[in-house]
């Protein structure tokens, strides 16, 4: 499917559900392989989003470069389009050090631009395009969702995966100025390039174990400040509809510090959201990697996780330079 276009492995990934333990896993990987870290996750990029996105700690970032972390504010637009030609980069300069490109995250459409590349982005007037998304930025997000309907039934039917408020402005925004739904132009325009081939590592984790993962997650998160982050990012100006600030955890917290609801309530929230995330994420990389990825037990230790990947990655090398 999304993983046979190329012949030789650029790098490998460490994809899952959140909260199933993938940069641990990636971290001890990069450190056995000599490798980089390349975060696949559309919330890390952001500045100053740290704990609710349990980014890489500035510790870790020593022990392991990490690419893709801080990139944008978190008012910024950053797509899967823009993520592939910015990982094409990071993997070339990467595999120029010689050394291993490590992809991780849960953000799927990042992992499939890079495989599979996107269609070529119509193009959109920028004095248009920003006075739609302030406009939608002001809307309940229940407002965005039936225009979204409304413009692209296509793309977002009743019952569907909206995908977030970000991808429903892109689906409004791209609906009112060209005149044509975001869902036409997938099907009529051509890919913008050949992809990437990478080694997959699908780490799998029982739902009924995630689901305590995730509830001690929120909790670690909550301990470690997240309040206080969320407060900060609205007091240096940033809105609860902005690309970034509308990631689970920030949306909920803020409505706690705006009196909408109790902090227990914003804590509850966040934790159906999250685990609701993890239901979308399992059904995405089971329908689009298929039998292309290599499943790793996350309930294992570990060193044997780590060993698992480490062993296949290197037998794909080992592959590799005898066909070459």
């Amino acid at each position: 499917m999304i993983l046979k276009v190329d012949a030789t492995p650029a790098f490998l990934a460490v994809v899952g559900c959140t909260a199933a333990g993938k940069s641990a896993l990636a971290m001890r990987v990069a450190r056995e392989l000599d490798g980089e870290i390349v975060a696949m996750d559309s919330r890390q990029l952001y500045l100053g989003m740290d704990i609710g996105t349990a980014k890489a700690t500035p510790e870790e970032r020593v022990l392991v470069p990490h690419h893709g972390l801080d990139i944008r504010e978190p008012d910024e637009r950053y797509g899967a389009g823009e993520f592939a030609r910015d990982a094409r980069r990071w993997i070339a300069e990467i595999r120029g050090r010689e050394r291993v490109a490590i992809l991780v995250g849960g953000t799927g459409f990042y992992l499939r631009a890079l495989t599979d590349p996107p269609f070529a982005e119509p193009p959109l007037e920028e004095a248009g395009r920003s006075a739609i998304e302030a406009a939608l930025a002001a809307m309940p997000v229940a407002e965005v969702r039936r225009w979204s309907q409304a413009l692209d039934p296509g793309r977002a039917g009743p019952g569907s995966d909206d995908g977030g408020r970000q991808r429903m402005t892109r689906r409004i925004t791209v609906a009112l100025l060209t005149g044509r739904a975001l869902s036409w132009w997938h099907s009529h325009r051509p890919s913008d390039g050949r992809g990437l081939l990478g080694t997959v590592f699908l780490v799998r984790v029982p739902r009924e174990l995630l689901g305590g993962r995730i509830e001690r997650r929120v909790d670690a998160m909550m301990r470690a400040g997240l309040p206080g982050e969320v407060e900060r990012l609205l007091q240096a100006g940033y809105r609860p509809g902005d690309a970034g600030m509308d990631a689970v955890g920030y949306r909920e917290v803020a409505s706690h510090l705006a009196g909408e609801i109790s902090l227990d309530e914003a804590v509850g929230m966040i934790v159906r959201a999250t685990r609701q995330y993890a239901k979308r994420q399992r059904t995405w990389f089971r329908h689009q990697l298929g039998g292309g990825a290599i499943v790793v037990d996350g309930t294992a230790p570990l060193e044997e996780q780590a060993e698992l990947v480490v062993r296949h990655w290197r037998m794909d090398m080992a592959a590799e330079a005898i066909t070459t």
